[in-house]
């Protein structure tokens, strides 16, 4: 994946490295470069807890995809990867159906650890949810859960 193609980049994102969570949520990436990402989810059961609204995990599972992409893409063309050691996601409002849009922007772009910002809206435009996301960058090689870490992912 070219970071510098950001078109490249969200076909990619959608087509052929898309990890097991956003296929399995259904997360679609609209945007995605060094200063945005934004990606889309339609509702429906699996997105629901018991009482029939959007589970939390739902909305922090958003943030911290589109943040981590966000950081990899600035990330990747230092030969790093990255790697999310903190999330924190506040719920503001709850959505039971609809289309859910997040975007993240970066507010910290340093050469071993990011911090970015992502939000949640419906389709009304209200915020639903807000997040901030803080990753470790690691260099080529690094160890991660047993394999190495490389700007392709863990191998």
């Amino acid at each position: 994946m070219d970071a510098s193609d950001p078109e490249g980049v969200v076909k990619a994102l959608n087509e052929e490295v898309r990890d097991g969570w956003a296929r399995t949520m259904g997360l679609r990436y609209v945007r995605a470069d060094a200063e945005e990402v934004v990606a889309e989810l339609d509702i429906d059961d699996r997105h629901r807890q018991p009482y029939g609204i959007v589970h939390g995990g739902v909305h922090c599972g958003m943030i911290e995809s589109i943040t981590s992409v966000g950081a990899a893409l600035v990330a990747m063309p230092r030969g790093q990867s990255v790697v999310g050691v903190e999330n924190h996601t506040s719920f503001l409002r709850a959505a039971r159906a609809g289309r859910l849009r997040a975007t993240a922007r970066p507010l910290s772009v340093g050469r071993t650890s990011q911090v970015w910002d992502g939000e949640v809206r419906d389709e009304e435009g209200r915020l639903l949810a807000t997040g901030r996301v803080r990753v470790l960058c690691m260099d080529e090689g690094a160890r991660l859960a047993g394999g190495k870490a490389s700007a392709r992912g863990v191998d």
